[in-house]
């Protein structure tokens, strides 16, 4: 009964923070999913797309509705250009006259939410600076190591690769991100609304309300790994990195890690849909999101159908088991 009741609570406070984005954030309940499974899974988000569909938005208002309980929540943003140094993103040592030494002064990364945005028009080495808080929540200057808030979030915006002024990201940082996805644009009737409130909307995200705590997120985030996945799905997560190493149109496929960073988005994305359980919903609605910029191509029609066909094949496999066990992939 008590397990009832705090799956309950999960869910309800998972809801209220999306209804919260939903004030600003219009039409694009799936992003605003994606962006939450990133951050309960304690991951990175990467979001793509042409100027002016939301993304920065998107990255302030989730800020913005977090309380920080005993102390502010640090919300910082990030200007990518091909000037910036990592320096500007790490801080440096400056020198103090009243200690007579030199003392560091921490650099925007230093947050618990932070905005990279455009990251793909500044130069490889600069977002180099990006990979060890990323990957270990921490910065080391010279001999000493800084550790992160522990709530680190990351969401970073690019613009397409084909936009003049930008850098490809290398596979080491695109391998950071849990989740890319492509924002877009929202459909002709929700643009509509938009337009004949965009005064009220803006009004909104400067009176964004804070519905959950810093807590109540790290909370969130232990919770997901209580989430039930079948051994069955496990085994399919399996299947589909490996089958990515071995498809002639690939020709860098998912290693490990993938693997386990699928298994920890999945989890998460049961939970922001409200279950404490994975289907194989889950698992053919987030295999693009989290495989896709992980994966090298041969070609761009390879793009296009090289994952199609590995997801299939699994789904197909899932769907047999299911008919002669008569079951689901549920608790």
């Amino acid at each position: 009964m008590e397990t009832t009741q705090q799956n309950e609570q999960v869910v309800t406070t998972i809801q209220k923070l999306i209804d919260n984005i939903e004030t600003v954030i219009k039409g694009k309940r799936d992003q605003i999913q994606f962006v939450l499974t990133a951050l309960l899974a304690k991951g990175h988000i990467l979001m793509e797309d042409n100027p002016g569909t939301g993304k920065t938005v998107m990255a302030k208002t989730l800020a913005h509705s977090v309380a920080g309980g005993a102390g502010d929540v640090q919300f910082k943003r990030i200007q990518f250009t091909p000037d910036l140094l990592p320096m500007d993103l790490i801080g440096s040592h400056i020198f103090d006259e009243n200690k007579k030494d030199f003392v560091f002064k921490k650099g925007p990364l230093f947050c618990h939410f932070l905005l990279a945005d455009e990251i793909n028009r500044a130069s490889p080495k600069v977002q180099s600076a990006l990979l060890e808080c990323m990957a270990e929540n921490q910065i080391t200057i010279g001999e000493t190591t800084y550790p992160l808030e522990k709530l680190f979030f990351t969401i970073a915006t690019q613009n397409p690769v084909e936009t003049e002024g930008t850098y490809p990201l290398p596979t080491a940082q695109l391998d950071r991100f849990f989740i890319k996805i492509y924002f877009g644009y929202v459909d002709e009737q929700t643009e509509l609304d938009i337009y004949n409130d965009y005064l009220g909307i803006q009004n909104n995200i400067s009176k964004v309300k804070q519905v959950i705590s810093l807590e109540e997120i790290i909370h969130l985030q232990n919770e997901t790994e209580k989430v039930f996945i079948h051994e069955e799905l496990v085994v399919a997560v399996r299947n589909l990195i490996r089958a990515t190493r071995s498809h002639p149109e690939i020709t860098l496929g998912a290693s490990t890690r993938s693997g386990i960073t699928f298994l920890k988005c999945l989890k998460a994305f049961a939970m922001v849909n409200g279950r404490m359980y994975v289907t194989e919903d889950d698992l053919a609605r987030l295999a693009p999101p989290v495989l896709d910029h992980r994966l090298i191509y041969r070609s761009k029609e390879g793009r296009q159908k090289a994952l199609g066909q590995i997801l299939a094949k699994e789904l197909d496999r899932l769907r047999r088991l299911n008919l002669q066990s008569q079951g689901t992939f549920m608790a």
